[in-house]
């Protein structure tokens, strides 16, 4: 049998994140050889020795994922190595401080768009190049369901998210006839240590009752798992996805489709 991405290679930024991580677990089974990437170098480290542990071609590179020089070498290091980039899931961002937006430090705000938004562009940047000198390749940008909401005290996180959306469509637009689609996700209520700091901040350091509150805003009454998103990401970066381009894709359990109805 043929794995759906055998062969082919793989940039996932963010990598040593839940999410991040979860992905590049289904992509190496699936037959890709990744580079992960990551600002976290003890964390990559661990990640990366755990995916060859299982015997599974791997790279590891830091970077700051808003850092242009270091965007610009993670691109050319993988070219270097393999001589192709098939697929990228840009993928790095941070949840940021909870305030109100008439109280929300500047600081903190500029520091959420440049690793949620600014690194998004820059990924795009410095990765679409060669996919488009190949004629070929796959993206899949990581939005969130505050691409479509406003949560209450997260005025930068739902701009940059927005904003995400907004660079997948018109990068999309442009090098589709190239030969290179471009997408993105939209998780709901995940499972990662981004959440729980949310959570902690939202809730009072209850963090369960947080998760519970949450889960109920998808009308599966629960929260998701890294792994779904993964798979997701999965089958945009594939073959499969081949009439898939500027989409954006919601794993949430139903949050944003559905109205409940528990009557």
């Amino acid at each position: 049998m043929t794995l759906r991405h055998q062969g082919k290679t793989m940039i996932v930024t963010g990598a040593a994140g839940s999410i991040g991580l979860a992905t590049c677990e289904i992509l190496c089974r699936e037959g890709a050889r990744v580079m992960l990437v990551d600002i976290a170098a003890d964390r990559l480290e661990n990640c990366t020795t755990k995916l060859r542990g299982a015997g599974h071609e791997v790279i590891a590179h830091v970077a700051d994922c808003a850092d242009e020089a270091a965007v610009e070498s993670y691109a050319r290091a993988a070219m270097e190595a393999w001589g192709r980039i098939d697929g990228f899931f840009n993928n790095a961002g941070i949840e940021g401080s909870l305030a109100p937006t008439h109280e929300y430090d500047i600081a903190e705000f500029d520091k959420i768009i440049r690793v949620n938004l600014r690194s998004m562009f820059l990924g795009l940047r410095f990765v679409l190049p060669h996919m488009v000198a190949a004629g070929r390749g796959a993206v899949v940008n990581t939005a969130s369901i505050g691409s479509e909401r406003g949560l209450a005290g997260a005025c930068a996180y739902n701009a940059a998210k927005h904003g995400a959306v907004g660079l997948t469509r018109t990068a999309a637009s442009e090098v589709a006839q190239k030969g290179v689609r471009v997408n993105c996700v939209m998780p709901g209520v995940i499972e990662t240590p981004l959440l729980v700091g949310m959570l902690e901040q939202m809730f009072d350091g209850d963090v369960r009752a947080g998760m519970d509150k949450l889960g109920q805003t998808a009308t599966l009454n629960r929260v998701g798992q890294p792994r779904e998103v993964g798979d997701v990401v999965s089958f945009l970066l594939s073959d499969e996805a081949s009439y898939v381009n500027g989409a954006k894709w919601e794993i949430d359990g139903g949050a944003l489709a559905t109205i409940r109805n528990d009557i």
